[in-house]
């Protein structure tokens, strides 16, 4: 049972589901107080050790299924020896080369599928590499078209072995043809298949109907440039409403924890009668916000509101830092302090670095983002993603949102696109809404009101 156990845990390590020794351990010693020949308990016992959050337990659920249920075959006995000496036979051929894929798979179809699992989630999450002109998706892609190749090699290999005669003499060819097969079929549908979390924790919010005012409710994109100026002139009348909801959320007094000891301390002076009522005033706490703000075609008019709002409200939040991509991604923050805001906006527009005829990418504004802003993030940062996520069928790299995920607070996609649309044509967002905590429209001025008084207030 030990050796089971730390396969599976292996197998979690591989999928990048953190285990430890210890956790191992508890495991082991808390399935001596189960069945652990029920399925049910022996699958609660060893998650509630395996598992540490809500988004860890769909990944467990996953893996778990993997491990127990789709790499191991309970092989019949009297086909054991004749499945083993045809493993062992393609160890020893001279043709079986030295690829680690082709490896794995040997030992995959040897009920040892560790190694091509590593394999296969590495090629899941794989980056791809930095293109400037000519941008592909095929690394991937032809990554896994050689791992189909190479199944059938083994399964054309393991057909010509039964073909000789020399295995499978007992009537049993039938059968081990149907295990290989079998197991072949599953090492495929691995390769193919890419996994995708359920994300638990993620709040749609849904699209609100239109109100009264049709300025308000009238999309960015449609905006004439005479209602570009009256939007901003609502949006500074929006500015100083909230401003002023929070000054005075600050100056409030009497709100808040009442402080014990402060106020035990204040009634010594009234023979021990508390007269005086002491809070814990504390300010609310600010979070930093960085924004990624796709800047193509019609993304950019609801760009342009939302950066000229989270700017404007800067002593709302401890730091606020920009960027802009259609490929590449630009960092517009010292822009945005150094100048007027509708200066700052119309310097962006036209900053050469920002190839706007460029095809969108998000993939390789996240990659970048990886490798040069990463330490951005923290556990008070609120990442805001201001797009469609339609990335023109290029790789969507959504492993690197996860991993953008863990390093801070909570990540806010706002899409300017109705949810009908969502997964249509070269949409991701079914890819990347499995790793942020919230996703919402924001095509008008009143769904962007609404999430700034959320994020604000």
């Amino acid at each position: 049972m030990l050796k089971i156990l730390t396969g599976f845990a292996a197998c979690c390590r591989a999928f990048d589901l953190r285990v430890s020794t210890s956790e191992v351990l508890d495991a082991a010693r808390h399935l001596e107080l189960v069945d652990p020949l029920d399925p049910q308990e022996f699958k609660l016992a060893v998650r509630a050790n395996f598992a540490k959050s809500r988004r860890d337990q769909s990944r467990f659920d996953y893996l778990f299924d993997l491990f127990f249920h789709g790499v191991r075959t309970d092989t019949d006995d009297s086909l054991a020896p004749e499945i083993g000496r045809i493993t062992r036979a393609l160890r020893q051929s001279k043709d079986l080369s030295d690829d680690p894929m082709e490896q794995a798979l040997v030992d995959f179809l040897d009920n040892d599928p560790l190694a091509y699992i590593d394999q296969i989630h590495a090629l899941h999450t794989m980056e791809e590499r930095p293109q400037k002109i000519f941008k592909s998706n095929m690394g991937q892609l032809s990554s896994k078209l050689g791992v189909m190749l190479q199944i059938n090699t083994v399964k054309s290999k393991i057909m010509a072995l039964l073909d000789q005669g020399e295995h499978g003499e007992h009537g049993n060819a039938g059968a081990i043809r149907e295990h290989f097969t079998e197991r072949l079929d599953r090492a495929f549908a691995l390769a193919t298949e890419e996994p995708r979390e359920h994300n638990d924790a993620l709040k749609a919010k849904p699209q609100t109907a239109p109100g009264t005012n049709l300025l308000k409710d009238k999309p960015f994109s449609n905006l004439s440039p005479l209602e570009v100026a009256e939007m901003r002139a609502l949006i500074e009348r929006l500015v100083r409403k909230l401003k002023d909801q929070v000054s005075r959320r600050h100056a409030v007094k009497n709100r808040g924890v009442i402080d014990i000891k402060k106020t035990l301390r204040n009634s010594g002076k009234f023979q021990g009668v508390p007269l005086n009522i002491a809070f814990k005033n504390k300010p609310p706490r600010k979070s930093s916000i960085v924004a990624l703000c796709d800047v193509s075609g019609s993304v950019w008019s609801g760009a342009r509101f939302m950066l000229t709002l989270l700017y404007s409200l800067q002593e709302c939040f401890a730091r606020v830092k920009s960027f802009v991509f259609v490929a590449d991604l630009v960092e517009v923050t010292e822009l945005f302090q150094g100048l007027d805001i509708n200066d700052a906006i119309e310097k962006a527009l036209g900053d050469d670095t920002i190839n706007r005829n460029a095809p969108t990418d998000y993939g390789s504004c996240f990659q970048q983002f990886k490798h040069d802003h990463m330490n951005d993030l923290n556990q008070k940062t609120t990442l805001i993603i201001l797009g469609d996520g339609r990335s023109n069928y290029l790789n969507p790299q959504a492993t690197i949102l996860g991993e953008m995920r863990e390093r801070c607070r909570r990540i806010i996609w706002l899409n300017p696109e109705t949810v009908n649309t969502w997964t249509t044509g070269d949409s991701e967002i079914s890819s990347y809404k499995t790793h942020c905590h919230e996703v919402r429209t924001c095509m008008n001025l009143n769904h962007l009101t609404e999430f700034i008084e959320e994020l604000v207030l």
